[in-house]
């Protein structure tokens, strides 16, 4: 029980650091209609630039310095360089993203190398934020913090570390500022403007070129601050944005494009979809016969159907997304095709 509970935690805080990275591309691709390939990359970027700065002054100063510095990056590139080949269409800017996102990751293999770079937590951090206690007498019980090793000699006792719950505060919190900021602020009815009706925004006086510009940057911070955050949760190193970058996209079209809503619930829903099936021991014949679906022994799909669930789970979300293309192309809260 301790497990499963502690599995789905790690699966809704994967979630929320994949909704760190899609919320900075859906809110690029609701206003400029670009699907950023070098999201990735920036997310790669601010987790080294985050590991750079912290060596200087601190982790906590490092996490406000990184999402800066990689959105400036990121606006002074779609000034120079997605601007101009906006007016040409969508596969330009694709070609000039995909190729920005190997420029990101030849540069840092030259600065950092190719090995992975320490990017330790502070200690407030590098702790477990708390214990489940599993007992035949006690039951299940919530210890914050480690708990002794006297009392985890006569139960199971499980962690769940600083860092996720960190991220997933965070996460949360950026939620709740996107939502204030686009709703309830000035600039958020100028994004929507720009969004909906450029050409009376322009006309209004408002620059809506630059306020693209600046859409860019903010959601390339974003992908920074989630680079700084999961660099020391996991691991920083040169393959972290080729190990999110796919799933990213999955999570992005299941959501559906261009909806911050969707971006939340398909980033849970993926992750919960790659890490609960990795606690269930079951096979895909007995989760058939769950749901009254039998296989005969010498079918073609006999050997397929003995494979575990666990085994299975890396290729769910993007069976989930082939679905999703099939029966409702839009996602599960899209406003685009």
């Amino acid at each position: 029980m301790d497990q499963t509970v502690i599995n789905i935690l790690n699966g809704l805080s994967s979630g929320l650091l994949l909704f760190m990275l899609s919320s900075g591309l859906t809110l690029i691709f609701s206003m400029m209609g670009v699907l950023n390939f070098a999201h990735a990359g920036f997310y790669m970027l601010g987790a080294y630039v985050g590991y750079a700065s912290s060596r200087i002054v601190g982790f906590w100063p490092a996490l406000a310095v990184a999402p800066v510095v990689v959105g400036v990056l990121g606006a002074v590139f779609e000034r120079v360089c997605l601007r101009r080949v906006h007016r040409h269409g969508h596969v330009p800017e694709l070609l000039v993203t995909f190729g920005l996102s190997y420029l990101i990751l030849e540069l840092v293999q030259v600065v950092w190398g190719r090995a992975p770079v320490a990017f330790d937590p502070p200690a407030v951090l590098a702790r477990p934020a708390f214990t489940l206690v599993q007992s035949a007498a006690a039951g299940l019980s919530v210890v914050l913090g480690q708990e002794d090793a006297a009392t985890c000699a006569h139960a199971a006792c499980t962690t769940f570390p600083a860092t996720r719950a960190f991220m997933m505060v965070v996460a949360l919190l950026m939620l709740l500022a996107l939502w204030l900021l686009l709703r309830h602020t000035r600039v958020g009815l100028v994004i929507q403007a720009a969004l909906t009706h450029p050409e009376m925004a322009e006309a209004l006086g408002h620059n809506v070129p630059r306020v693209f510009m600046l859409v860019f940057g903010a959601g390339c911070a974003l992908a920074g601050l989630a680079g700084v955050i999961g660099g020391t949760t996991f691991v920083t190193e040169p393959a972290m944005a080729a190990a999110v970058g796919p799933i990213l996209f999955v999570v992005v079209v299941v959501g559906g494009t261009g909806s911050l809503v969707g971006a939340f619930v398909g980033a849970l829903l993926i992750g919960l979809l790659q890490t609960v099936p990795l606690t269930v021991d079951k096979s895909l014949a007995d989760a058939a016969s769950a749901i009254g679906w039998r296989v005969s022994s010498d079918s073609a799909a006999a050997p397929l159907m003995k494979l575990t669930l666990a085994q299975v789970a890396p290729i769910l979300p993007y069976l989930l997304l082939v679905l999703i293309l099939i029966f409702r192309p839009r996602g599960l809260f899209g406003t685009r095709e």
